[in-house]
């Protein structure tokens, strides 16, 4: 009765999610800081349409669902690059190193870098010579464990960062995230996570300053007062993710993984993100999906990908190169790529 519980609550959840984003509510999209947050990491998740809460077994798990490195049982490190939309580029590189009756750790940084731009003024419209940029980072610890055989839970502690030109913000924030494997179904396991819950960001710095009339309807007053424009506040992106997944066919040379997961953000309406994946002999591994699902006028859709694992020479080490193509509608399209190593 327990085990039909949990799969009922499960897909109920789903639905309610999908039926929920279908109603006449304003968005809330761009009321949000650090939205550079919600990027998904890894191309074997973007490949797979970002369902990947109960899939995440890798050190892309830090970014997923940091319950998922207990089941861990090698160190592994990971570098991902993404040309992302707009001509920026995101970057992230994670560290994963299981320790022996203490649990699991995780190292993560992530960046989203914007390039240099120049600077442009009412007065001088083709530029002043100056040049800013923009760009974000993330520093994280994470640290998870198994509580049961089947049940394991994972959090990561992190740093945010966003400047622009000679402005930042900073914020801290908290993920956490919970993995239960069941035996029903081929080992159908069930995700959920929480993300960004934290503080809020305000920028600071020496753009902020200006100089001018304490009272422009006094004529006594100085038009060289120096003051500071207050800035509002800004919350993080704040998602929760509920999935499930389970190996429709498995054979010992073959598997096929099918995928959902249910994404409730605070900055937008809520969404279902699908995925599957067929793989042989673990060594070559064909994916698919399809992301932000229930959403009208989203631009978000397709996304397809392969993954390849290799032994290197002379060594038990595992290499994993990961593709993800992600298509974005009128942004265009999205390459990704992952290289992993466990030692």
């Amino acid at each position: 009765m327990k085990k039909i519980f949990i799969i009922a609550f499960s897909f109920v959840s789903l639905l309610c999610c999908s039926s929920y984003a279908q109603s006449d509510r304003v968005s809330k999209v761009g009321t949000t800081g650090g939205t550079f947050l919600e990027i998904g990491v890894g191309a074997a998740a973007g490949a797979m349409g970002g369902a990947y809460v109960s899939q995440a077994h890798d050190v892309s798990a830090l970014y997923w669902n940091p319950g998922g490195i207990a089941v861990m049982q090698n160190n592994e490190v990971m570098a991902y690059h993404s040309l992302w939309l707009a001509d920026t580029k995101f970057s992230f590189v994670g560290l994963v190193l299981p320790v022996s009756g203490f649990g699991t750790l995780g190292l993560s940084f992530t960046t989203l870098n914007m390039g240099d731009m120049p600077v442009r003024t009412i007065e001088m419209q083709e530029g002043t010579g100056e040049y800013f940029s923009a760009s974000d980072m993330a520093i994280g610890v994470s640290y998870a464990r198994n509580l049961t055989d089947r049940f394991s839970i994972g959090f990561t502690a992190k740093y945010i960062q966003e400047t622009i030109w000679h402005m930042s913000s900073n914020a801290i924030a908290i993920d956490a995230g919970t993995v239960f494997r069941t035996d029903l179904f081929n080992g159908m396991v069930i995700g959920a996570s929480i993300s960004n819950f934290g503080s809020q960001l305000k920028l600071a710095g020496r753009d902020i300053r200006s100089t001018g009339r304490v009272d422009e309807t006094k004529l006594g007053s100085t038009a060289n007062v120096p003051f500071n424009i207050d800035l509002d506040s800004w919350d993080l992106p704040l998602t929760i993710h509920l999935g499930v997944a389970t190996d429709v066919y498995k054979t010992a040379s073959y598997r096929f993984t099918v995928a959902c997961d249910a994404v409730h953000p605070n900055d937008n309406y809520e969404s279902l993100n699908v995925g599957g994946e067929f793989a042989f002999m673990d060594c070559i591994s064909l994916r698919g999906g399809y992301q932000s699902l229930f959403i009208s006028d989203s631009e978000g859709g397709l996304t397809l990908g392969v993954g390849l694992n290799s032994k290197m020479l002379f060594t038990d080490n595992v290499v994993t190169f990961d593709y993800a193509y992600r298509d974005f509608g009128r942004l265009k399209a999205v390459h990704s790529f992952s290289l992993s190593m466990n030692f």
